[in-house]
């Protein structure tokens, strides 16, 4: 079976499940291997306390694989990193932004950048979109590859912002896009 982030939708192991483990895993909703070295089952979590809870469990096309979309609490590996994998960031930290910004919206702080944004309105936010758009525009055709990364990166993280506050998260914009592609444009 495949274990991946359900937020962020990032691979984080791989493991083996017999039919023993899987019943374990369904009654207790956290992910429970079959170690064929050691012939026993186990739990993730049960000495370091990272349980994976699982979210949705899915058969490949073949009915031979499955994919667990888990929620992580704590590094996966037994190395201590947040995947087996060995990934030194999470690579779709994009999807994880996104929940960072939405948890700010659920539960404001005071001091966060992201409230004192949203305190200023809808047009603030939408303004600030456009000058980031437009000083990445300037750092393109004018300044070093690291400027144009640094406004890159506000022009995407203040569009998360202005996504969230008109409720459009990135799987809408995803699915848009995917439609497009495949020549499905929704109206």
């Amino acid at each position: 079976m495949i274990i991946q982030d359900e937020k962020t939708l990032e691979v984080l192991m791989l493991g083996y499940m017999n039919d023993e483990a899987y019943k374990k895993t369904l009654t207790e909703n956290k992910v429970t291997f079959y170690s064929r070295t050691k012939d026993r089952l186990w739990t993730k979590g049960e000495e370091s306390g990272n349980f994976l809870q699982v979210i949705s469990i899915k058969e490949d096309c073949d009915n031979d694989t499955l994919l667990i979309k888990a929620r992580p609490q704590g590094p996966i590996c037994h190395t201590g990193s947040r995947s087996c994998f060995n990934t030194e960031y999470n690579q779709n930290f994009i999807f994880e932004l996104e929940n960072i910004i939405a948890d700010r919206y659920s539960n404001p702080v005071e001091s966060s950048y992201i409230n004192k944004l949203r305190g200023k309105g809808l047009n603030k936010i939408a303004q600030k979109v456009g000058e980031e758009g437009v000083e990445t525009v300037i750092a393109a055709l004018n300044e070093t590859e690291n400027d144009f990364v640094n406004e890159a990166s506000d022009l995407v993280f203040h569009l998360l912002v202005l996504m969230k506050e008109k409720n459009v998260s990135l799987e809408t914009i995803a699915k848009n896009l995917a439609n497009r592609h495949i020549g499905k444009v929704e109206s």
